[in-house]
């Protein structure tokens, strides 16, 4: 059972069964109460099916954003040993929202970049709820050549909803150094994966969301524009979020259908924030299986496929005498 105290008002009869359930295992029961129990237990798991099998779009970032959802840094202790964090841009700073450094995951050495958004109040606003500046992008970017050049392979755990939008970051260079980041993944000589923890938005995703293999959490979503942006802009209120989320589309089993995400990782039953240790176990078993197959690749093979997989992305019109068509770039 969760043991967080943030409880999402679609989980409430998940809650209310389990309480129900901790009452009666706490004292001695009749074998009417006994025979409750088994049905409580049995109705908590049928919930958990049909609560988070029918999940909303808003829903899903509900789930996505849970404060008890596991973080990179949580990852970084339940997946991989031996990490060493490597800090700062050597410019400007060091971004607490991008964690980078060495570790290892089961028989391979990797780097891992990730989006950290913080625990704690004041961790989070250290972290600037994920928001990564220029100097976080610049700091992935100095570490991904450190890693090629040792020819290590790199993950990057992705869990922001979008790159910090204040003055000075786009003083900085936001938006460009975005672009840098993106062309570097694009001809970096080692595998990369990629893996959407949480959420996936704009272009504070995919600064560091360019790979050979792109994995998206069940229950995470990967998005051009966060909901509330979205409704800002055609609803001019964020009161619309809920609109802007179904039809934004960016659910899981949406970019399966679109082919913009290769793997989609499920998720323990009732979400990952319910046991970060098993999504722990899921999430390893996809990345050392994932980078057992694309070591074996050769280096030209591995840059040719992944520039052919991002190009052949998304579906335009083209007109012709029968009239529009779709077709794929």
């Amino acid at each position: 059972m969760a043991k967080g105290l943030h409880r999402l008002s679609l989980e409430r009869p998940i809650y209310e069964c389990e309480d129900r359930i901790v009452e009666l295992e706490g004292r001695t029961t009749s074998i009417d109460e006994q025979e409750e129990l088994r049905r409580l237990r049995r109705d908590v798991v049928e919930m958990k099916k049909r609560i988070f099998r029918e999940l909303s779009p808003w829903e899903t970032v509900e789930v996505a954003r849970h404060p008890d959802r596991p973080k990179t840094s949580d990852y970084l202790s339940l997946v991989f040993d031996e990490f060493v964090e490597l800090h700062g841009d050597r410019s400007f700073g060091d971004d607490r929202a991008m964690l980078t450094g060495f570790a290892k995951l089961d028989q391979y050495k990797v780097l891992v970049v990730g989006h950290q958004k913080g625990k704690t109040l004041a961790e989070r606003q250290a972290c600037h709820f994920g928001c990564a500046h220029p100097e976080g992008y610049r700091k992935s970017m100095g570490k991904m050549r450190l890693a090629a050049k040792f020819g290590l392979p790199v993950i990057c755990l992705i869990d922001t909803p979008g790159a910090y939008p204040g003055i000075g970051a786009e003083e900085r260079g936001q938006s460009l150094v975005i672009a840098d980041s993106m062309f570097l993944m694009a001809t970096l000589p080692v595998p990369i994966v990629c893996v959407v923890i949480g959420e996936g938005g704009s272009g504070g995703a995919l600064g560091i969301g360019l790979g050979d293999k792109i994995a998206v959490l069940e229950h995470a979503y990967y998005s051009v524009i966060s909901p509330e942006g979205c409704a800002g802009i055609l609803w001019k209120s964020a009161d619309y979020k809920a609109e802007a989320a179904k039809s934004l589309r960016f659910r899981s089993k949406d970019l399966v259908e679109f082919d913009v995400i290769d793997s989609v990782i499920e998720e323990p039953l009732g979400g990952a924030h319910r046991d970060p240790r098993q999504m722990a176990v899921r999430l390893k078993t996809f990345l050392v299986r994932t980078l057992r197959e694309l070591v074996a690749k050769p280096t030209n093979e591995l840059l040719a496929t992944r520039y052919t997989k991002f190009r052949q992305m998304g579906q335009v019109l083209e007109r012709s005498p029968e009239g529009l068509k779709p077709s794929k770039p």
